[in-house]
């Protein structure tokens, strides 16, 4: 499977330890990146003494020298370093002296330590399982890594998966954990959760502890576990949101973080926000009418379940403009932001979203002005 084989080819230099001395993990499909983090650890440091041989870091807290500098000096703990480094944006940003800290990973690179291990992270970077359809803007900050450290690192590319490679993974999962799961109930999963490989593999693991030993994974149980926990739930939020009922959608929003693992979901349930009211943008933009319009207007992987097409057709009809969902969409991504800042509370912040997004618009002269401290759509 092509969108899998980037991430083989690497698990099999791990295992063979035929490792690179350091490597660029490009794209932001987490599913990849954990298998690779997990293959590492399993193979490189050893449990009992990975406190002093693996390091999270992140060059926007910490300068790449310093990194450099611990990568160099053996451990007297650890017969192995494993340096996982994020924010490789940081290396390319204007005045951040890109051309002398590439040359400094260069010269790491051609006299490294050989028991020390340099993953970067450039998980700013969204790859679609389709390259023709990349951002420009993701696209060229590639090709930038590519000229750049792709010629002294090695690269590992996390693409999205398409939907048949999803559908055949979550096959072939289940039959190594003896499990039958039916090609509807594989394909219904893959296409509610978006061909997200990180939610399916997350679900599966729900899924195989619901069926037990009846060992055999329905479209009902599917629809029971998946679809009706996660999407039914969230539609029924949306649906409360877009009739301007507040009530009912604090109500919703109460169940939907009961039924998931509370405030620790909050990103997921933003995420999940944020996809339907672009969903619902493209349907008012297009003027989707009926369910066969959507699935045409909808492209694979921004498709919406079966069971909630007339739903979402209903809900996007109660906006009468553009300006009314990309102010929601705003309102997410700033809820987003504060979530991400440590909120003191992550419900609070749910909560003021949903009222803010019951609320009624405000008139187009105070809109114009409240959007200039908002983010981009």
């Amino acid at each position: 499977m092509r969108a899998f084989a980037p991430t083989q080819r690497f698990m099999a230099e791990v295992e063979k330890r035929t490792l690179r001395p350091a490597y660029v993990f490009v794209g932001d499909e987490a599913f990849f990146r954990k298998r690779c983090r997990q293959a590492i650890l399993q193979s490189l440091v050893p449990s009992e003494v990975r406190e002093f041989s693996l390091y999270d870091l992140d060059l926007a807290e910490i300068d790449l020298h310093e990194i450099l500098d611990r990568a160099r000096t053996p451990s007297l703990m650890a017969p192995f370093q494993v340096f996982f480094v994020r924010g490789v944006k940081n290396l390319f940003g204007r005045g951040a002296g890109s051309d002398e800290k590439i040359d400094a990973i260069e010269a790491y690179v051609k006299n490294p330590n050989p028991d020390a291990l340099l993953i970067l992270i450039a998980d700013h970077i969204s790859i679609p399982n389709d390259q023709r359809r990349m951002d420009m803007t993701d696209k060229e900050r590639y090709e930038k890594i590519r000229e750049t450290l792709g010629s002294f690192c090695g690269i590992v590319e996390f693409a999205r998966v398409e939907e048949g490679e999803a559908v055949k993974w979550l096959m072939d999962d289940c039959a190594t954990r003896e499990i039958k799961m039916e090609t509807d109930a594989a394909r219904e999963m893959v296409d509610a959760l978006g061909g997200d490989m990180m939610m399916i593999s997350n679900e599966l693991e729900k899924l195989s502890l619901y069926v037990g030993e009846r060992k055999r994974i329905t479209l009902g149980d599917v629809e029971t576990m998946v679809l009706a926990a996660k999407q039914r739930s969230l539609y029924e939020l949306t649906d409360a949101i877009s009739s301007k009922d507040r009530v009912r959608a604090l109500e919703m929003l109460d169940a939907l973080l009961n039924a998931s693992d509370g405030e620790d979901a909050a990103i997921g349930h933003l995420y999940m926000l944020a996809r339907t009211f672009r969903q619902m943008l493209v349907i008012l933009e297009r003027r989707v009418s009926d369910t066969r319009a959507l699935w045409a207007a909808l492209w694979q992987g921004f498709r919406v379940p079966p069971f909630a097409a007339e739903d979402i057709i209903k809900q996007a009809r109660r906006y009468k403009s553009r300006r009314e969902l990309t102010r929601a969409i705003r309102l997410i991504a700033r809820a987003d932001l504060a979530l991400r800042s440590n909120a003191v509370s992550k419900k609070l912040v749910l909560e003021k979203l949903v009222l803010d997004l019951c609320a009624a618009p405000p008139p187009e002269k105070q809109a114009s002005e409240w959007q200039q401290d908002e983010l981009p759509v």
